[in-house]
């Protein structure tokens, strides 16, 4: 062997052994001895040697210094840039080259295919087709990959048709490409039909169409071919366990997961596996079984980073182990923890209610997306803590993250519970100004947020928007705020115009539908939809209707058929049906049987303040003085205090709350004079102080003092101080507005030519020029 032949043998033995340092060393000696452009053969495997060790200077130095070159020599550099992904220097080369032959074309399409330059890859072909030179197989497998990629299928089987036409259809990489390639175009049939006409199959064609049937949702078709198979990899294995736990059928994947493990205990779960297995632990809240999981891979020692962490991370935040996930966390780099995983641990906190610890991840992330903005704002909605949940969503803007339609319904839900208008109308210009104003999700809570901040017509007008396109939940939404206007025929008239629109109700429109029947007093209207709800929708009763039913006929004076109503029902009367019976008894100076609804609250809900509170004024209303004293009595002794009725009202975006005879305002002096200027104003136009309603054995002239401050009246007089002339005041209220005031704010809307929205714990009332749109039936 000569010397130069010794050299190039010792660069490629450099080059399998991955020696960089030997490989230069070699180098170094050849230029000594004046060998390096003695042989045109050694110079190549010395560029050879740079080239697949990617090592782009020392290649192209050599190549530069090259007096002769090859079309190996011009095939190594064009390969060496284009696999290591710069396309534009191998196409710099390419154009060079004297003499292109399929290598040179091939090289080009591998290195666009794996840079993702799939068009490019395309062209390539259609090139090298009209230059001459041949495909090859590695020539398919990437033009393949590239049509796959782009799911071009039209180019796939002008590809697939050359490929028959030389002959290398059956060659089984470019037949296991094919099968990819019509995979991920959609095309099943003909997929199933290359694979049935393979003479011969690896294991990689049969996991080709496990694959495909398994991401087309035909979960038993892939397990029919992965039952066929003799052999199979962890690809295999794979694709049925991740294919059940992308389907939903998340236990089926935990079974596949265990039968691996049995009938092949020498395959070795990967990344991808175990991902899989532990999204089913937490699709299916399986903690135990996710813990068991997890002490598999410390037994085996699998490196718990990357993927593995957060899928662990998740695993135990939706099932529960939120202290288990955060010492993965504390155990795993920062750095690999992705968004999912620490989103799902701030779920997780949020779940039960601890927004301490989340709000820590919350802070400590570093890239915050619009689901984990979503989480956080959601949990302090659900906790209670509206305003903060306000805050952070304008924190969220500030930082310049959309909102997507799960944030802006959340949100608006925080405005309803808090009656903010003025916060409602902002988020609705903003919703308007992103592609969310359309949701279907989002006009739904903005049609609940104007209904409940007492702005029926806007709602109105935002469900006039959507009716064509919505869903039952829309007219759902619609009917209930118009019931819980006290505009039960519009909503009944709505409900009718929903089934002419074939929009099938469920048992929540129902609920809207009896409570206006219920707002309106039509007993016989709401005895005819209950019937109809059971007989034409098969919609069972559930105890939200029955309470509705019994509120209906106890309401209007029908206080027995009420108590025979509550003793029809299937089950036993919850809170909410005897509270409705003891409220009606209120109304009607019932004594007796408010002693029985009273009973029947408590042995449900033994904590109930307003039970006690009802049953003594009820007493107190018939002049049963001592009886009433004894409730209070009895009250006390058991430590359960009195709900404190409070009023408010939003100015300014600030909310101002009242209770009653509230001395705690910064202009409390200037409220009480102004609730005094209007209570004296009213009395002048008519009004006449209704002191039997107030429910203490006190002088008539004590009574109505304590009426003048009721806080309702307060929160309106700070309205009247503080709002232009002619601005609608908008009040809420936690309690039942009582009938003085409700009579005084009539009065109040008169005098002062104000609209007046008050709120309370039923309903809204609106008040103008003297009327209320209840009709003075509450």
């Amino acid at each position: 062997m000569n010397p130069s032949d010794q050299w190039a043998s010792l660069l490629q033995q450099c080059l399998h052994a991955d020696n960089q340092f030997a490989g230069k060393s070699i180098h170094a000696r050849i230029t000594k001895a004046g060998l390096l452009h003695s042989a045109l053969y050694l110079t190549n495997n010395l560029l050879n040697f740079y080239s697949k060790l990617r090592l782009f200077s020392d290649a192209r130095k050599v190549f530069h210094e090259m007096p002769l070159k090859n079309i190996f020599t011009w095939n190594s550099i064009i390969s060496m840039h284009a696999k290591g992904g710069q396309i534009d220097a191998a196409g710099h080369y390419f154009d060079q080259t004297p003499e292109k032959d399929s290598v040179s074309w091939t090289a080009m399409i591998v290195g666009c295919n794996q840079a993702g330059r799939f068009d490019q890859s395309v062209r390539m072909l259609s090139a090298m087709i009209r230059a001459g030179p041949p495909p090859n197989q590695f020539t398919f497998t990437n033009i393949l990959s590239s049509c796959a990629a782009m799911a071009d299928r039209r180019i796939g089987r002008i590809a697939h048709s050359f490929a028959v036409r030389l002959g290398m259809s059956s060659c089984i990489p470019v037949a296991n490409s094919l099968l990819n390639m019509y995979g991920k175009c959609g095309d099943e049939f003909t997929a199933r039909v290359i694979f049935d006409r393979m003479r011969l199959r690896s294991v990689s064609s049969w996991n080709t169409l496990i694959s495909l049937y398994s991401q087309s949702g035909k979960m038993e078709l892939a397990r029919s071919r992965f039952d066929e198979m003799n052999d199979r990899s962890i690809v295999s294995w794979n694709a049925m366990i991740a294919g059940y736990n992308q389907n939903g059928s998340n236990l089926e994947s935990l079974l596949f997961f265990s039968r691996m493990l049995e009938e092949s205990p020498t395959m070795i779960p990967d990344d991808f596996t175990v991902t899989s297995v532990l999204s089913a632990c937490a699709n299916l809240g399986m903690l135990k079984i996710g813990r068991q999981i997890h002490g598999y891979l410390v037994r085996t020692e699998m490196t718990l980073i990357g993927q593995v962490a957060n899928a662990l991370i998740s695993m135990y935040s939706k099932s529960g182990g939120v202290e288990n996930a955060g010492r993965v966390v504390e155990q795993t780099v920062a750095g690999d923890l992705n968004v999912i995983s620490f989103t799902a641990l701030l779920e997780g906190f949020v779940k039960i209610g601890d927004l301490e610890p989340a709000r820590k991840i919350f802070d400590s992330m570093k890239h915050r997306d619009v689901v984990a903005w979503t989480a956080i704002i959601v949990g302090y909605i659900q906790n209670g803590f509206d305003e903060d949940a306000m805050k952070l969503f304008r924190l969220m803007i500030g930082e310049g993250a959309e909102p997507n339609n799960y944030t802006f319904s959340a949100i608006l839900s925080a405005c309803s519970s808090s009656g903010s208008l003025e916060h409602g109308r902002q988020i609705h210009s903003k919703a308007m100004k992103s592609e969310e104003g359309i949701s279907i999700s989002v006009n739904n809570a903005l049609i609940t947020m104007y209904a409940k901040s007492g702005c029926i017509e806007r709602a109105k007008s935002v469900f006039d928007q959507i009716r064509r396109n919505s869903e039952p939940i829309s007219w759902t939404s619609m009917i209930l705020a118009l019931a819980q206007h006290g505009m039960g025929e519009e909503a009944l008239s709505l409900f009718e115009g929903m089934l002419f629109h074939g929009v099938l109700p469920d048992h929540i429109t129902y609920v809207g539908v009896l409570s206006a029947c219920t707002h309106s007093g039509l007993v016989e209207k709401g005895k005819e939809y209950f019937s109809m709800m059971q007989s034409a929708h098969r919609i069972k009763p559930t105890p939200c209707h029955y309470a509705c039913m019994i509120d209906l006929l106890a309401r209007c004076g029908k206080l027995e058929e009420a108590r025979g109503f509550i003793r029809s029902m299937p089950e036993e009367p919850d809170a909410i049906a005897w509270g409705s019976l003891l409220a009606a008894c209120r109304v009607h100076r019932d004594a007796d049987l408010a002693a029985v609804a009273a009973e029947g609250l408590l042995s449900v809900d033994p904590g109930n303040s307003g039970a006690y509170s009802a049953l003594a004024n009820v007493y107190s209303s018939c002049g049963r003085w001592k009886e009433a004293a004894n409730v209070w009595k009895s009250m006390r002794d058991k430590g359960i205090k009195k709900e404190k009725g409070l009023s408010w009202i939003q100015i300014k975006n600030k909310v101002h709350v009242f209770g009653v005879d509230d001395g705690l305002h910064p202009m409390r002096e200037a409220i009480y004079r102004t609730a005094a200027r209007v209570w004296e104003e009213i009395k002048k136009a008519g009004f006449v102080p209704d002191t039997d309603s107030v429910l203490h054995d006190v002088e008539e002239e004590v009574k109505e003092e304590m009426l003048s401050r009721h806080s309702e009246k307060l929160a309106i007089a700070f309205g009247l101080m503080s709002t232009p002339e002619k601005a609608v005041l908008r009040i809420m209220k936690n309690l039942r507005v009582c009938d003085d005031c409700h009579n005084a704010v009539k009065f109040i809307s008169r005098v002062r030519g104000r609209e007046i929205v008050v709120r309370d714990a039923t309903r809204f009332h609106h008040f103008r020029d003297g009327f209320c749109s209840c009709r003075d039936y509450w």
